[in-house]
């Protein structure tokens, strides 16, 4: 389900919460978010095969700056705009700058930027579309401002994310305690009813270990990553329900350690070239086979080079 805001359940995501854990996080985010910076290194990587030398450029969901960094090193006559929800995120991101290596920075949602139509060249946004209810509304909002023949490259988490601490959660009550991630098949549907052209899509995995179920949970609240689904417990989860949670999750311990699954999506679509901004169509859409690339599903760790 791609329209998250237009059905509110359990998964429905308090935004105002999502802006407070990250904001809180962001003097120690880098220390924990090991996968978000290995994540954003293959992500930039992936530019090498584009032929685009972009004047403006919007960082999505830019968190502590490192993605703009970068993106201020490739394409240095480039203006880049970081963009996060988050005003502590901003702050560090301003603290990172570099003499020759400066980027504008702005607070707001995704979903309504403050950017005339057709005025940016790229869309860069790394792991954070998970943190929106409305995926159909941020893609729209990103085929408005890109000009025709501009670039969209992404990544969010895909459904196999954080799987094993959801079923252990699952084994113990009835709460929401993970989000719910987008199927790619889903988000190339959504890429589609927006108006972008020839998308590519593929999923890396990775496996984080850590030395029990608590040391991960003590990860996500670190880097902003708390339960922000309105299906949570309201108030505080029972020191014998979070017992037998972590438990269950024990019996997955493997040599000596817990695993933690996250399941990577990439992305690419291209705004058509010969067209003004284009109008989302209504109901259920289908993607054609040879409209649609899906590229071999790779296993990967982290350590990989």
């Amino acid at each position: 389900m791609t329209r998250a805001a237009e059905v509110q359940d359990e998964f429905t995501l308090d935004t105002s919460r999502v802006r407070r854990s990250f904001g809180r996080a962001a003097r120690g985010y880098d220390e924990v978010a090991v996968l978000q910076a290995e994540v954003r290194s293959r992500l930039l990587d992936r530019l090498d095969l584009v032929r685009l030398e972009p004047d403006v450029i919007v960082d999505a969901g830019a968190g502590t700056g490192h993605g703009s960094l970068e993106l201020k090193r490739r394409y240095r006559r480039g203006w880049i705009l970081a963009v996060d929800i988050a005003e502590g995120m901003l702050r560090e991101a301003l603290r990172r700058q570099r003499l020759l290596r400066k980027f504008s920075r702005v607070c707001g949602d995704a979903q309504h930027l403050p950017i005339r139509e057709g005025r940016v060249d790229m869309v860069f946004s790394n792991l954070m579309l998970q943190w929106c209810n409305d995926i159909d509304a941020v893609f729209r909002e990103w085929r408005r401002i890109l000009r025709p023949g501009g670039l969209l490259t992404f990544t969010t988490f895909g459904p196999d994310t954080l799987i094993e601490l959801r079923r252990a959660w699952s084994a113990v009550d009835r709460y929401t305690h993970v989000n719910r991630f987008v199927d790619m098949h889903d988000l190339g549907d959504a890429l589609i009813r927006n108006g972008f052209a020839e998308p590519v899509l593929d999923v890396e995995r990775f496996t984080l270990t850590y030395d029990s179920a608590s040391s991960l949970m003590q990860d996500l609240r670190a880097m902003g990553a708390s339960n922000a689904n309105a299906g949570r417990r309201k108030g505080l989860t029972g020191r014998g329900t979070l017992a037998k949670m972590l438990d269950v999750y024990e019996q997955r311990r493997h040599e000596g350690r817990i695993p933690a699954s996250f399941e990577v999506v990439f992305g690419q679509a291209w705004t058509p070239a010969d067209t003004g901004p284009a109008q989302p169509r209504s109901g259920e859409s289908r993607i054609p086979v040879d409209q649609v690339g899906f590229r071999r599903m790779r296993k990967t760790h982290p350590d990989d080079g």
